[in-house]
């Protein structure tokens, strides 16, 4: 028996090794730099000198530092309002493009997903221009409905609803592509028998569509939430930011990788930088455990 169990485990020795690149690039490229990181936030280092040692101290100074309640208060706000909105406009498209077959289908879906792969800087910068107070063409229609002209990028109070205008322009369609492709795969005999019960559309969508989409609906949710909670890249274009001033006017538009980068790259405070990155992860990795323990709960 010692000698079959030692060529069975002498026949899985190949896929081990076929394995091996892979976890050797992993280990190398994502848990030696967390182990790492985790290492610089319990110290002081400016990028030039020998890192000291100072303990828990930068995990104090950030919870006790006025950028990191705003920031999380920033986060929570966008967050909160923005997955919701966008995945349920990204479900309404979905639904309007799957009734829809041919070239029309198709037009649809790619004028949809056009803003996804849209460069980011340059949509940015065409949204910086939509939202100019004075000639842009967001004002121009908020002042003919409205009679009155919005500073979206200089108003602390309109900075996070700019912001997630131009987020759910963007992120709708890469959403929508998703949620297509799950509706594909329901099968149309539920409809049909649906149809001959006398079941409406909305009863059509409560009872199949919605029950049937759940796996994709928690898919794109997770990765909502995830990708939201590590919003950067735009907000740090649009408040036009660098490395010593971001977030815009009162820093209303400021969120917590931007104090990651600003801490780090502008202060050289390097092990702060570290501690409120580790922060971050905490917390995205709280609310990702929260989704899957609400999912588990919900569908037994």
């Amino acid at each position: 028996m010692a000698v079959a169990a030692r060529a069975r485990r002498g026949g899985h020795l190949k896929h081990y090794l076929m394995l091996a690149p892979f976890f050797t690039l992993f280990t190398a490229f994502h848990i030696v730099p967390i182990v790492y990181g985790l290492g610089m936030s319990l110290t002081r280092w400016d990028g030039v000198s020998a890192p000291v040692f100072i303990g828990l101290r930068n995990y104090q100074n950030i919870f006790s530092s006025t950028g990191f309640a705003r920031s999380y208060s920033n986060l929570l706000t966008y967050v909160t309002i923005e997955v919701p909105l966008t995945i349920l406009t990204a479900f309404l498209v979905s639904l309007v493009i799957e009734r829809f077959h041919g070239t029309a289908a198709n037009v649809l879906r790619s004028a949809y997903f056009l803003p996804t792969v849209i460069p980011l800087f340059l949509a940015a910068a065409v949204w910086r221009w939509m939202l100019t107070p004075d000639y842009g063409i967001v004002n121009l229609v908020v002042g003919l409905l409205f009679s009155r002209s919005i500073s979206w990028l200089a108003d602390p109070a309109y900075m996070i609803p700019a912001l997630i205008m131009v987020s759910m322009w963007r992120s709708t369609g890469f959403n929508m592509i998703i949620l297509l492709a799950g509706l594909k795969a329901i099968p149309p005999v539920y409809y049909e028998a649906a149809k001959v019960d006398g079941a409406s559309t909305l009863q059509q969508i409560r009872y199949i569509t919605i029950p049937e989409l759940e796996p994709v609906l928690f898919l794109v949710f997770v990765n909502g939430f995830i990708s939201a909670l590590q919003v950067f890249d735009l907000p740090w274009l649009m408040s036009d930011s660098s490395f010593n001033g971001y977030g815009g006017p009162l820093q209303g538009m400021m969120f917590p990788v931007m104090e990651v980068m600003g801490r780090g790259f502008g202060a050289l405070r390097f092990g702060e930088a570290a501690a409120y990155a580790f922060i971050l992860f905490a917390f995205i990795l709280a609310v990702t455990l929260v989704q899957f323990v609400v999912r588990r709960r919900w569908t037994d």
